[in-house]
């Protein structure tokens, strides 16, 4: 039997098994989804290379296409998740096997970090009710967006190298192309057509003439891009409920008391002109949009009916200006047609969800369209809270000052700018804002952790201040009137001080009144000294509309029950008695007739002017007797109160409505009005006096004021009256005697005014010399200043006004003042230089006194650059140009102090007019007055109380 064959050593080699050949890890299937996924991902990067530019370079440079490439960077990162997913999954699933252990790692790293792109991408869109409003959160998300590309290249690369070869040459062609087309790009950007920061052209000037308004390009704004506020509200609901309430939103046709008015200044106009342009003078302000639209100077414009009516200041009027032009106000600033994300006035559902989409994704065009650094200013609100009023209007003088809130906190303490105020701060309150437009809680998209507290808040656009009138008119009345009162509380101050006997100014006065109070005698006159005071304003009481603001003291003197004396009672109408003491100002035409109903094309002067300046103080008196058969203690209780609007502004307001104007809440047309606008408090003192012969227990509770400061605001009311200045200088002098540096500080004041200038100074040398707490340096070196100049030191006296102006000390920092924008510094500086190089002969140093007259005028340059219409500025350079023989500005600067100049003799001929025509008001307008508790007629005093004159002496 033959044995199997077997193979030896020495046979040949058996056959290799056959070598497997390379399996790619992705298959022919999964490599069109490559491609799919490498198309989207080439046309993100050049997205993200184009939008990384743009930032780099900065804000200004984003514009309309840089936003549509934001979209577009969404849409790609969107239509990457599923084919991205879907690939990176399959990829991972049929490669987890294979033998390359690190490709694989690298490959799940790289899969995970992918996946955190498009996480992070996701989280920074802010969808639906999901917004990362943190900014710490937001921040680290996005570096962890612009960061994690780079990382995944890098692991792609290390991925790679586990396969085939990488395309370099395709990558380079890409990269070159991309940097091309984002180079181009960006040079478009350059052309960025907006011209912020500047005036608007001179061409717009014939549409929007005599107001200063002016529009970015000289033409017209299209009422639907003003008039936009729903849009506002899709992010900003808090803002736009604020700003829904707030007299900005009423401003214009809306409000009835508003719409009286500029009926009649149109009406006035077009009779007079042949046209309305004159009422383009409110409308700057007042009619934003059919002010800028065209559509307020046609005479037939439906002040009711028409689509921009109703409108008010909207959210665009104020964000959209670019360009505060000046602090003349009259509505001058500039103003443009902004830019908007893609699809903002689409009508479609869909297109208007990307367009907010867009905006919470990439905020920041829209935040640098609609909120310039200006807008935080307080020269931004001036634009329309300081007016004059000019020819065009008024048909007599080209300047005329009407209200002026901004000189009026420019020049205060409050500000940290004004360095001649009795009392500052602990800190200025560096703008408008600070006090009208505080922080509020809100989840308004726009909202932050302003104060560091780790609560969100926007800044509050009710704007509350004192407007109580439009809510009610409107029917709005139990929130907002809350709001306003709110803001309004701890702002003014009335305190019972004292009382005089004989019922005269020089009589004996007990002050100040608690612990102590005299004991009164019946039959006897006495005078009631009260004290208003400015707590926390930080301009005048009320400036404003403050002819027809109606603010009084209400004061009612009792015994038991009985009512002995009444001022500032309503009648059956709601009027106040017109006797009464009001914190306002009396205005007139050149007839002498009051400006009763808002119509500035009428206004030319005031019969008197009792506003009250921030950090002041104001004197009543008030005159009684006492009755014989008084048989209680006397009470005493004085109200200051506050309306918006007066009776008799009202009473036209109602007269005038005509049908089919907006209803007034409360009011039907044709029905006799009464006057139930709503009447706050703003501050209150009560005290009880015993009576001689009465037994009866009298208790007074302490006053919560220091008697220094009491005794200081008594003295403050007396000096600003200027027809006490005796008494004045006595409360000052019992300031000084409980050691404050108020007490000789304010002699000081007073006795320059008096005249005695040496007396002045050995007061301020007195002043000087106190350091706990120590005077305000800035207010010792400004009466220094003034001593100094009257005595003939006049280089003293520069010094100390340079030291006002020109030093900042590390007190100043820390407190935020700053008094170089101090004008009336300014100018005193200037003319102490003027007044030294007329001491200088030509002959002698013709050099020197010209480079003194230059450096005056230097002063007064610096001057113009905060109040543009400073009369005494114009007045100076006018002289100073003229003796440096530069004729055109010596014409121009004395052409400007015309212009700017009061009118005395034609106001003089008015203010007589006045004084026959308003016996009430000329009493009011006297130097010194004396309101009687006791008058003949005075509303709300009962028939049996004593009566006196009208001017509060005992009748027969």
């Amino acid at each position: 039997m033959d044995s199997p064959t077997h193979a030896t050593e020495s046979s040949p080699t058996a056959a290799a098994p056959p070598k497997r050949s390379y399996v790619p890890a992705i298959g022919p299937r999964l490599k069109k989804l490559l491609y799919v996924v490498f198309v989207l991902l080439a046309l993100l990067g050049a997205n993200s290379v184009y939008l990384a530019s743009i930032t780099v370079l900065g804000e200004q440079y984003q514009n309309p296409f840089y936003l549509l490439m934001v979209l577009a960077h969404i849409v790609l990162g969107l239509l990457l998740l599923a084919p991205f997913l879907a690939f990176g999954l399959t990829h991972m699933l049929s490669s987890r096997k294979r033998k390359n252990k690190r490709a694989i790692r690298v490959g799940y790293t790289l899969f995970a970090v992918s996946v955190l792109v498009l996480v992070s991408g996701l989280l920074l869109m802010r969808i639906g009710e999901f917004k990362l409003n943190d900014e710490t959160a937001r921040s680290t998300v996005y570096w962890l967006h612009v960061a994690a590309p780079f990382v995944a290249g890098w692991l792609y690369w290390l991925h790679r190298l586990a396969g085939q070869k990488i395309k370099w040459k395709l990558g380079l062609i890409y990269g070159g192309i991309v940097a091309v087309a984002v180079g181009g790009a960006v040079a478009m950007h350059a052309q960025d057509p907006r011209a912020w920061n500047s005036v608007g052209p001179v061409e717009g000037v014939k549409y929007f003439e005599p107001s200063l308004a002016r529009t970015a390009t000289g033409d017209f704004i299209p009422a639907h891009v003003l008039d936009n506020d729903e849009y506002c509200l899709k992010c900003h609901e808090d803002a736009y409920k604020g700003w829904f309430h707030s007299a900005h939103h009423f401003s214009s046709f809306n409000n009835p008391a508003y719409l009286t008015s500029v009926r009649e200044t149109r009406e006035v106009s077009f009779k007079r002109d042949g046209h309305v342009k004159a009422s383009r003078w409110c409308a700057g302000c007042h009619d934003p949009v059919p002010f800028f639209s065209g559509a307020f100077d046609d005479p037939q414009f439906d002040d009711v009916n028409h689509p921009t009516a109703q409108a008010g200041i909207t959210c665009t009027t104020c964000h959209a200006m670019t360009h505060v032009n000046s602090q003349r106000g009259n509505a001058d600033y500039t103003i443009e047609e902004p830019l908007h994300y893609p699809f903002a006035f689409s009508d479609n559902a869909i297109l208007q969800w990307i367009n907010q989409q867009l905006i919470k994704a990439k905020p920041e065009f829209h935040k640098k369209t609609f909120l310039k650094d200006f807008h935080k200013s307080s020269e931004f609100c001036s634009t329309c809270h300081k007016v004059h009023l000019p020819k065009e209007l008024n048909a007599y003088k080209e300047f005329l000052r009407g209200q002026n809130h901004y000189d009026s906190w420019l020049l205060s303490g409050v500000s940290g700018h004004g360095s001649r105020s009795f009392y500052y701060p602990p800190t200025a309150m560096q703008k408008c804002s600070d006090c009208h437009m505080p922080l509020q809680e809100s989840n308004d998209f726009g909202a932050r952790d302003f104060a560091g507290d780790g609560k969100r808040t926007i800044h509050d656009h009710m704007f509350a201040s004192g407007n109580t009138g439009l809510p009610a008119l409107r029917g709005y009345l139990n929130e907002v009137l809350e709001h306003h009162e709110k803001f309004l509380a701890g702002t003014m101050r009335v305190d019972l001080f004292g009382i005089k006997d004989g019922g005269e100014i020089d009589g004996t006065l007990h002050a100040p009144l608690r612990p102590g109070v005299p004991t009164l005698k019946p039959g006897e006159r006495y005078l009631l000294e009260t004290v208003l005071r400015t707590v926390k304003l930080g301009h005048h009481f009320t400036q404003g509309t403050v002819d027809s603001n109606e603010v009084w003291l209400d004061v009612t003197l009792r015994a038991g029950e009985r009512v002995i004396g009444r001022s500032g009672g309503l009648d059956e109408n709601g009027e106040v008695d017109p006797w009464s003491h009001f914190i306002n100002v009396f205005m007139l035409d050149r007839e002498g007739n009051r400006i009763n109903r808002r119509n500035p094309q009428d206004i030319f002067t005031p019969l008197y002017n009792h506003q009250m300046p921030p950090g002041a103080g104001q004197v009543v008196h008030y005159g009684f007797t006492l009755p014989d058969d008084i048989d209680a203690p006397l009470t005493v209780n004085v109200k200051l109160r506050y309306r918006k609007f007066d009776y008799e502004y009202m009473k036209i307001v109602t007269d005038r409505a005509k049908e089919g104007d907006i209803p007034i809440s409360g009011h039907k047309r044709g029905e006799k009005y009464y006057n139930d606008l709503p009447a706050l408090i703003l501050a209150e003192d009560t005290i009880t006096f015993p009576v001689e012969g009465i037994v009866a227990d009298v208790e007074n509770p302490l006053r919560d004021i220091p008697e220094w400061q009491r005794w200081n605001d008594y003295g403050i009311g007396l000096l600003l009256e200027q027809a006490e200045l005796k008494q004045a200088q006595d409360a000052f002098r019992e300031v000084e005697r409980l050691k404050r540096f108020d007490g000789p500080l304010n002699l000081a004041r007073a006795y320059f005014r008096e005249g005695e200038i040496d007396l002045a100074a050995e007061a301020l040398k007195r002043a000087s010399a106190f350091t706990d707490p120590a005077p305000p340096e800035w207010t010792v070196a400004w009466l220094s200043g003034l001593v100094n100049r009257e005595q003939g030191r006049l280089r003293e006296a520069e010094n100390n006004f340079r030291s006002i102006v020109d030093i900042q000390t590390p007190e100043r920092v820390s407190r935020k003042f700053d008094f170089s924008r101090d004008y009336e510094i300014l100018n005193l500086l200037g003319q102490t230089l003027i007044d030294q190089a007329q001491q200088i002969r030509d002959d002698e140093n013709a050099s020197g006194r010209k480079a003194l007259l230059e450096e005056a005028a230097r002063q007064f340059q610096r001057t113009l650059a905060q109040d543009p219409e400073d009369v005494t500025a114009h007045y100076n350079l006018g002289q100073i140009y003229g003796w440096l023989g530069d004729a055109d500005n010596e014409a121009r600067h004395k052409e400007l102090h015309l212009r700017y100049k009061a009118d005395d003799t034609a106001q003089g001929q008015a203010v007589r007019k006045a004084r026959e025509k308003y016996p009430a008001a000329d009493h009011a307008a006297e130097a010194l007055v004396i309101y009687p508790l006791q008058r003949d007629g005075a509303p709300e005093l009962p028939p049996a109380a004593p009566r006196l004159t009208q001017t509060g002496t005992a009748r027969e």
